[in-house]
């Protein structure tokens, strides 16, 4: 797992600015995983918050950390503004807050008007905004100055917008499922031309983030929806190839993203019903279906993967070890009480994982059994992924943004 993820960082390494860093939804290629540099798996009591800064809005987007920042997005209280704020990753205090002018609008009970996650890559911030009409990918230079602002258009879906951009390669890309419409774009990441725009069966709005694969030379961007998983070429949008996702009755979203290991891909999908559908494919010129998985597996949450086994926590707080080659289940244990809308991060050997009550549990990444390894309590109701840089543990509350680890 070591020399997989180390490869992954060589791919990443003309996108960010540092093997560090934390640029994007899920961290490097949205695997979930943290650097070398231990983080806290205690947090309850004062010495373990390096700051605690509250946040001059609300909203559920996960930050992200680049060359000694934490970015994160919000709405404002009275929704008529839309931000993204730049914090000293060092200190918390704020740095920058670039505003643009939003309006209210409806959103899921689990949702908001401000819960996408920005990324960066080595030159500039991507952000995309939803001011209740009309969703707009922007960009930003380091001090907060806009650059470019693009807008995508209208979005239809009953549970509002969600989805997060990813950069690479001097391009961003974005997921732009709807509810009767679906289409996968890419900007240029220096004027912000539309470069192309791939469009594909609409089922239901969704909210997965792409991930990025380099393969005999070639690199591919690999997005995962209601439609199935398909791979684009960067700089065509050229379909590689793609694989049909087929269910049994209604179709299910794809909300939490996709991870990729070698050549084996994990996706997950399903919707506020309880229908669920976990698949591994093989990768090559044209995936195969490992395993499928319906009863016990995440809708929101992402999964995470070490070594040959598998770890989630799904909506319901079930932390689970699965076979990576086969999917079958190793170990299934309660983890958490409340419900999770957060994916998981693998630190070192642990999983830490926070439900919507604040309430944590970290837990060994071993096939041996459930290994609780502490229980921690933020304070404040948590629906943002955790983020993670340097020895810090960066976790969003409804108020706060909190730093864990040492002051």
């Amino acid at each position: 797992m070591r020399r997989r993820f180390a490869g992954l960082i060589a791919v990443f390494c003309v996108a960010v600015l540092s093997a560090a860093d934390w640029p994007r939804f899920r961290g490097v290629n949205g695997l979930g995983i943290a650097d070398a540099v231990p983080l806290p798996t205690t947090w309850s009591g004062t010495d373990s918050v390096a700051w605690k800064t509250a946040l001059p809005g609300t909203g559920n987007g996960s930050p992200i950390v680049a060359g000694g920042k934490v970015y994160v997005q919000a709405s404002s209280a009275d929704a008529s503004q839309r931000m993204l704020i730049c914090l000293d990753a060092k200190t918390g205090a704020i740095d920058w807050t670039a505003a643009r002018p939003g309006g209210k609008a409806h959103a899921h009970s689990k949702n908001s008007l401000a819960s996408s996650t920005p990324a960066a890559d080595a030159d500039r911030l991507y952000a995309v905004f939803w001011d209740g009409r009309e969703v707009a990918l922007t960009a930003y230079d380091f001090a907060g100055k806009p650059l470019w602002a693009k807008t995508l258009g209208g979005y239809a879906s009953q549970h509002g917008v969600g989805m997060s951009p990813v950069a690479f390669g001097g391009k961003v890309y974005v997921n732009y499922d709807q509810d009767g419409a679906a289409e996968f774009v890419c900007f240029d990441g220096k004027s912000g031309d539309k470069v192309w725009a791939a469009p594909r069966k609409p089922f239901r709005a969704c909210y997965s983030s792409a991930l990025v694969r380099e393969v005999g030379g070639k690199v591919e961007v690999i997005d995962a929806s209601s439609a199935g998983v398909t791979a684009y070429d960067p700089e065509t949008g050229s379909v590689r190839w793609n694989w049909v996702w087929k269910f049994d009755g209604q179709v299910l979203r794809t909300v939490g993203s996709p991870v990729l290991v070698g050549d084996t891909l994990v996706a997950v999908s399903g919707d506020g019903g309880g229908s669920r559908s976990t698949v591994a494919l093989k990768l090559g010129d044209q995936p195969t279906l490992l395993w499928e998985k319906r009863k016990e597996t995440p809708y929101v949450p992402g999964p995470l993967v070490k070594g040959d086994h598998l770890y989630w926590v799904t909506d319901g707080g079930l932390a689970t070890c699965a076979e990576l080659a086969t999917g079958k289940t190793v170990w299934s244990e309660r983890a958490l009480t409340s419900a999770v809308s957060s994916s998981p991060i693998l630190a070192g050997d642990n999983v830490i994982a926070v439900a919507e009550d604040g309430k944590a549990v970290v837990f060994k990444a071993t096939p041996k059994g459930f290994e609780k390894v502490a229980e921690n309590a933020l304070g404040e109701a948590v629906f943002a992924s955790p983020a993670a840089a340097d020895g810090k543990l960066y976790l969003r509350g409804s108020k706060h943004l909190f730093a864990l680890g040492a002051k």
